[in-house]
């Protein structure tokens, strides 16, 4: 009923369109995950801004640390969150325009590094194994050359007379 070329056009067409709106939504994701990071991280400071004003009051009986501790944890809470947003987008980015490249028809590069590095310990490796059995055909050549001067007979002609 249907041809291969209608089935594979279709199939890669269906995938195209699942492509282009899981990559909408992750971006629409990252956009409301950065608002909301935003908004968490307004709202810890100026939730941290009425603490700090507080604590500023008691803060001239005691010290300033208490303050300067506040807004140290705040904004290291921010700074976590933002990180891990940022870890998280960065994936689902990486792996958006991977698959999206698969659909272009696109090939992912060789991993260049991976294979000069196979490479160089490969020759390393060989050149080892070359000079072990160099040096060990040496040692070989010189016990024998003992064991031949060791076992010689030193032999002088008898001379009839």
């Amino acid at each position: 009923m249907f041809s291969r070329r209608n089935t594979a056009e279709r199939t890669a067409a269906q995938a195209w369109d699942y492509l282009s709106s899981a990559m909408s939504t992750a971006g629409e994701g990252v956009m409301d995950a950065g608002r909301h990071t935003a908004d968490l991280a307004g709202t810890g400071a100026s939730a941290a801004g009425a603490h700090a004003s507080r604590l500023t009051g008691r803060a001239g009986r005691r010290s300033s640390r208490l303050a300067h501790r506040t807004a140290r944890r705040t904004s290291r809470l921010a700074d976590r969150a933002g990180t891990a947003l940022n870890a998280v987008s960065d994936e689902a980015w990486a792996r958006a325009n991977l698959a999206a490249n698969a659909l272009a028809g696109r090939r992912p590069g060789l991993p260049w590094g991976l294979i000069v590095g196979a490479g160089l310990i490969g020759a390393a490796l060989g050149w080892t194994a070359a000079s072990t059995a160099q040096a060990a055909l040496r040692r070989q050549a010189e016990n024998e050359e003992l064991e031949r001067a060791e076992t010689a007979m030193i032999t002088t002609p008898a001379y009839d007379n």
